[in-house]
């Protein structure tokens, strides 16, 4: 299931706060700074550092290689 898109807008990272790569096809938000994927369970993420992964080099080479299909997630910068 789809991640809500109003929550696009505000989730971060839970331990630096910055933005996540959404990978909607996969339920998954990555973290590509630290390395870390959060699971997404019935449109709900599970930002908990507990229940994070830890990604293999293997897995993070592919979510790398397909930014292109992860929607960037957080606040967005007020334009003028």
């Amino acid at each position: 299931m789809a991640l809500d898109t109003l929550l696009i807008d505000h989730v971060v990272d839970p331990d630096d706060r910055q933005e996540l790569w959404y990978f909607e096809e996969r339920d998954l938000l990555y973290n590509p700074r630290t390395k870390r994927a959060y699971d997404i369970v019935n449109s709900i993420p599970v930002l908990l550092e507990d229940e994070a992964r830890q990604l293999e080099e293997a897995e993070y080479t592919v979510l790398d290689a397909a930014k292109d299909d992860a929607v960037l997630t957080g606040p967005r910068p007020a334009s003028s």
